[in-house]
C-alpha cells in the first residue's frame, strides 16, 4: 500500500468530524478529538486548512454528513486551496468512494492517517510488518474503489469481465500478502514465546511500560536507562518496542519494557497486527501506566488505555500509575495513594518514589548472601546459576560464592549460608 507520507508532506487537509445520537461514544467526533485529529495531520506532515463539524441523529447512508454539508465542505476545500479532507470518524468503503466523488480531492478517515503515521515511524523489520500487515486489511474492502476502469460497470451488456476478473485478481493478490505477512508474525511470536521462556527460567521481572501517545513513555525509559530513544513532542514518535534492563535495588533487576503509544480510535486492523508485540503485556509481571498529568484529559486517555488493556487480557496483571509531567501540573494537591506516584521523566523528580513503589510491588524477599560450598559439593554451584544471581566465586578452601538468593534457595542451601538459621531442608546432589 502506497504510503499517505508520500502525498501528504505537504498536505493541506479540511477536518470533519460528526456527532451522531446513533453512534457510540468512541465513534464520535467531539471537540477534544477533533483537535487530536489536527494533531495527527501535524504529525504526519500535514497542516490544517479548515474545520468542519456536523450533529445528526444518525449519518448519511451515502456521504456519512449528509449532502447540505458536503456541499459546505466542498467550498472549504475550494477556498483553502486544501487538497485532501480527513474524516475523525469510521468511513465505509462505499462512503470513503462516494465523498472523494463529490469533494473532488482524497478523503481519508482517522484508521488512514494513523496506519500512514505508524508506516513513519516504523524502523525494525518487525514493526514494518506489523505496519504492513495492517495497511493491508484496511485496503482489502477498498479495492474497488481504486479501479477507475469499473465506475461504469453496472451489469450492463458488454461491461462484464475483464474489469471483475482484474479485481479479483487483486483480491487474491491481497489475501496471498495478508497471509504471508501472518505466517512471519506468527514466527516473530515463537521467537518471543522462547525469549519469554527463557526470562521465565530464570526469574527476571518483566516491567512493561504502557500509556496514551505522547505521554512521556519514552521519556521515562530514557531516564531509567540511559536507552537514548528519541523523544519528541509528538504523537508516535517511537513505535519500536525497546527493552533495557534496569536495576531497581542491589537485589532486584528488571527488564523494562515500552510498548507502542495507545490513542482513541485505535484501528482494529493495528491492534490486531500488533498483538505480537502488545501480547507481552499479558506476560508481564508488573504495567506501568504512564498518564500525562499536563493534559486537561488525562482521565479520558487514561479510560482509553484501560480499555485497551483489558481487550489484551492484561486487566490482572499489577499495575502503578505514573502520573508524568508533575513539575506542569496545575492542580493544588498532585495524584498520590497506593500504586500512584508523580514523576517528571524530564527533571527526574519524583523517579526515586518510582523505584521503590516498583521494588514494592517486585520484592520476592531476594538477598546478597555468600554461600561455603564443600568442593564434594560443588554441584550446587550449577544449581546455583540457574536458581540465583551468582556475582561472585572465590576458591579457597572451600568454594566460596556471593549471590542474590531467593529466601526459597537460602533455605534449601541452609548450612552452607553464612549466617543461617534452620528453616527449610537441604538441596540434594
Amino acid at each position: 500500500m502506497q504510503n499517505i507520507q508520500e502525498k501528504t508532506q505537504f498536505n493541506r487537509a479540511v477536518l470533519v468530524g460528526l456527532s451522531a445520537f446513533s453512534l457510540s461514544r468512541e465513534e464520535n467526533a467531539d471537540e477534544e478529538s477533533m483537535e487530536e485529529l489536527a494533531a495527527l495531520l501535524e504529525t504526519a506532515g500535514g497542516q490544517t486548512a479548515g474545520v468542519v463539524t456536523q450533529s445528526k441523529d444518525s449519518p448519511d447512508p451515502r456521504t456519512f454528513i449528509g449532502e447540505g454539508k458536503v456541499a459546505e465542505v466542498r467550498e472549504l476545500v475550494e477556498a483553502t486551496d486544501a487538497d485532501m479532507v480527513i474524516f475523525d470518524n469510521p468511513l465505509s468503503p462505499s462512503q470513503q468512494r462516494n465523498l472523494a466523488e463529490e469533494l473532488k480531492v482524497g478523503v481519508l478517515d482517522r484508521s488512514a492517517l494513523i496506519l500512514d503515521i505508524f508506516a513513519q515511524r516504523a524502523r525494525t523489520r518487525e514493526g514494518r510488518l506489523q505496519v504492513e500487515l495492517a495497511q493491508y486489511k484496511y485496503l482489502l474492502p477498498r479495492l474497488l474503489g481504486m479501479w477507475k476502469h469499473l465506475e461504469r460497470q453496472e451489469g450492463a451488456i458488454g461491461t462484464r469481465g475483464p474489469g471483475e476478473t482484474q479485481l479479483e485478481s487483486d483480491r487474491r493478490i491481497l489475501g496471498r500478502k495478508i497471509a504471508k505477512l501472518e505466517s512471519e508474525l506468527k514466527d516473530v511470536r515463537r521467537v518471543r514465546a522462547t525469549q519469554r521462556e527463557r526470562r521465565i527460567k530464570n526469574e527476571v521481572p518483566v516491567v512493561a511500560i504502557v500509556g496514551y501517545t505522547n505521554a512521556g513513555k519514552s521519556t521515562l525509559l530514557n531516564h531509567l536507562t540511559g536507552a537514548e530513544i528519541p523523544a519528541n513532542n509528538r504523537l508516535f514518535d517511537t513505535l519500536d518496542t525497546t527493552t533495557r534492563t534496569l536495576e531497581i535495588s542491589d537485589t532486584c533487576t528488571v527488564l523494562l519494557s515500552d510498548t507502542v503509544g495507545f490513542i482513541r480510535k485505535l484501528p482494529h486492523h493495528l491492534v490486531e497486527a500488533f498483538k505480537a508485540t502488545l501480547e507481552e503485556l499479558e506476560y508481564a509481571d508488573l504495567l506501568l501506566h504512564v498518564i500525562d498529568s499536563s493534559s486537561p484529559q488525562w482521565r479520558e486517555q487514561a479510560e482509553v488505555v484501560d480499555q485497551l488493556i483489558r481487550e489484551l487480557g492484561a486487566e490482572q496483571t499489577p499495575r502503578i500509575e505514573v502520573f508524568n509531567k508533575c513539575d506542569l501540573w496545575t492542580g493544588d494537591i498532585r495524584p498520590h495513594g497506593e500504586d500512584r506516584v508523580s514523576i517528571s521523566a524530564k527533571t527526574g523528580e519524583g523517579i526515586p518514589d518510582l523505584l521503590a513503589a516498583i521494588g514494592r510491588v517486585l520484592d520476592n524477599g531476594a538477598r546478597r548472601v555468600t554461600i561455603h560450598l564443600p568442593y564434594d559439593r560443588g554441584g550446587l554451584l550449577d544449581k546455583l546459576y540457574v536458581e540465583a544471581k551468582v556475582e561472585r566465586v572465590d576458591y579457597g578452601e572451600t568454594i566460596d560464592v556471593e549471590a542474590v538468593c531467593t529466601p526459597k534457595v537460602i533455605g534449601q542451601l541452609g548450612p552452607l549460608v553464612e549466617g543461617w538459621t534452620p528453616h527449610k531442608e537441604f538441596w540434594e546432589d
